[in-house]
């Protein structure tokens, strides 16, 4: 088995955790003048590999589309969950940004 990284085991002991719907959000502050990053964790428990492979791609694209949009550099795990299996695009976007909004990694509407 292989040994988690040093981000994987800071994120729940530092960073900000929200639950909602099908993602989890894991969010850690990175210094200044660097860039987010984001990571994707699809359990088995989500289905089969072609329900994994379109939750990852949900979630990373739901990233890239909302990542101007963070308070600043951050790493993100996003985790599937089974429900994320049967949500469409718009679920999954509502979700995260709800998520995000509650964990204050999304800046605030102006």
């Amino acid at each position: 088995k292989s040994k988690p990284s040093k981000t994987s085991r800071r994120l729940p002991l530092k960073g900000q955790r929200g639950v909602r719907g099908g993602p989890i959000v894991n969010g850690l502050p990175r210094p200044p003048g660097t860039r987010a990053r984001v990571g994707v964790v699809t359990p088995r428990a989500v289905g089969s590999a072609v329900v994994r492979s379109r939750a990852r791609r949900l979630l990373r694209e739901v990233f890239r589309r909302h990542q101007h949009e963070l308070a600043g550099p951050v790493d993100l795990v996003l985790v599937a969950r089974q429900a994320l299996a049967r949500q469409g695009w718009a679920e999954v976007e509502r979700d995260f940004l709800a998520v995000a909004t509650e964990a204050e990694l999304i800046k605030p509407a102006a």
